[in-house]
């Protein structure tokens, strides 16, 4: 009896040391990982932790909160979250819901009659951002959100920032999260804010953005943005029953729910956010059924810009893709970066949807630092022909991100006086009549197409492009606007046409 007493206690032991070793294996290639992200994309400091039920089990503090002083980062130094404010104003709304001071049913102009709105835009239709183009439809980004800071503010009968407050920062004790005003809100409080930089020919200072709306303006670190978020998963902040509406949105079919994205992949409920601005990023990933959380920060805009987040898939980030390999589908072997000698291999693979994922991911990445160093043309066209080969039906899996990567890599060349890039061509015209065809006002895909067949020397098609985009019905200007009215205004001779 005592032998197998001894025997089974053995193997207890032996498998609580296996389960150590297992964790410790996944940690490490995580941090393996971000290092390399980090060096990549050349991010001077970068904050992580992953938050597992209400525990932290894993925190790195990668590089420096400011380059020049060679101050280390560390849990003391906040960072402008930006869009990730979202979040925080969806509760504030979810609040507002069960107190019954709103309703998202309500129109926008109940609470700010003086503002050119359309009178069928509703409060559900701002906070999913589907309040362009045919209301309610389509899944467009938009600069509107700012809007429910007023909507806050109205319905509470309290300025915005001390409504979040009163429902959010006082009684969650964030003691280092604040709505950055100023300058002098900043010294007066004694407030470590890592450094900003840009990266264009090199690293360089950039500027704090000041400000703040129901879109953007928070200060943070992870501890507090832990805090949080464990506060969104026990509902001490809202109740269960909002949180699901809060999760769910107005239309599962699409990107964004109420405040923040809700996508599907492989069965699982990814929720998640980004902050961009042009000096910081941020990225927060919530696995609900594992009970598990990735919050990232950066001090430069790099975790979100390359990854163009802004179209709503979180897998076209390799730091999204990074966590999920490792920590949720137990991927060991599948490296991060593919390199030469990787992509000449057969491909064997146990979850071929998340390697044509990350191959894409690294392809879109490489497009972007190719405006760095046009050595990453080559690389995102290696990682392209791998995907086409690999995945030859690739109009099943063409998106916004896609057509992206393979315009954004002729832009490159144009702009850098390279030898034309057509390689894709015809790929990028097949997608695109896809993907206009499920949604013909797609401003994206129009001002991308309009680009492209303007430099092919086809203007009549770059006219009908840009024409679509000046002429949509409900869009609030943004860049693709402007793109499209220059282009317009500089040949208004040749199509008779208004700018």
């Amino acid at each position: 009896m005592k032998t197998v007493f001894r025997l089974v206690f053995t193997l207890l032991i032996f498998a609580c040391s296996k389960e150590k070793e297992v964790k410790i294996d996944v940690a490490d290639k995580f941090t393996k990982d971000l290092k390399e992200l980090k060096d990549y994309f050349q991010v001077p400091g970068l904050a992580v932790s992953i938050q597992k039920d209400e525990k932290i089990v894993y925190q790195k503090y990668l590089g420096y909160s400011d380059l020049e002083s060679k101050t280390k980062l560390d849990s003391t130094v906040l960072f402008p979250v930006a869009s990730l404010t979202k979040i925080f104003s969806s509760v504030l709304l979810m609040k507002l819901m069960e107190e019954e001071k709103l309703s998202l049913d309500d129109p926008v102009k109940k609470y700010m009659p003086d503002v050119a709105l359309n009178d069928s835009i509703l409060i559900k239709h701002i906070l999913s951002h589907t309040s362009q183009g045919e209301i309610g439809k389509n899944f467009y980004y938009s600069y509107r959100f700012g809007a429910l800071t007023r909507v806050i503010s109205e319905a509470s009968k309290k300025p915005f920032d001390e409504y979040m407050n009163e429902v959010i920062f006082d009684p969650l004790g964030l003691k280092n999260t604040y709505l950055l005003k100023n300058a002098s809100q900043v010294t007066q409080n004694d407030l470590r804010i890592a450094t900003p930089y840009l990266l264009e020919d090199s690293i360089s200072l950039g500027n704090i953005d000041y400000g703040f709306s129901a879109s953007a303006g928070i200060v943070s670190n992870i501890n507090d943005l832990h805090i949080f978020n464990k506060a969104l998963d026990n509902n001490t902040l809202i109740s269960e029953k909002s949180k699901k509406v809060m999760f769910s949105g107005l239309d599962q079919r699409l990107p964004y729910s109420y405040g923040i994205f809700n996508q599907k992949f492989q069965g699982e409920d990814l929720i998640w956010g980004y902050g961009q601005y042009d000096c910081y990023s941020s990225l927060l990933l919530k696995i609900p059924s594992k009970k598990l959380t990735l919050t990232i920060l950066a001090n430069n805009n790099l975790i979100s810009d390359p990854a163009r987040l802004i179209y709503g898939d979180v897998l076209s980030s390799l730091f999204a893709l990074s966590f999920l390999k490792n920590y949720i589908y137990s991927e060991k072997e599948m490296i991060l970066f593919e390199n030469e000698a990787s992509l000449q291999d057969s491909n064997r693979v146990s979850n071929p949807e998340l390697y044509r994922k990350k191959l894409l991911a690294q392809a879109l990445a490489s497009s972007f630092m190719a405006r760095f160093d046009i050595q990453h043309i080559k690389t995102s066209e290696k990682l392209l022909t791998k995907v086409f080969f690999e995945f030859p039906d690739y109009l099943a899996y063409a998106d916004l991100n896609l057509l992206h990567t393979l315009t954004f890599l002729k832009d490159v060349t144009f702009y850098k006086e390279l030898e034309e890039f057509n390689q894709f061509d015809k790929k990028i015209e097949t997608i695109s009549t896809k993907l206009l065809e499920e949604d013909p006002e797609n401003p994206y895909v129009n001002v991308y197409m309009g680009i492209y067949h303007n430099r092919k020397g086809n203007k009549e098609k770059a006219f009908y492009h840009f024409k679509r985009i000046v002429e949509a019905d409900n869009f609030s200007k943004f860049w693709y606007t402007a793109e499209a009215k220059k282009w317009i205004k500089q040949h208004k001779p040749e199509f008779n046409a208004d700018p």
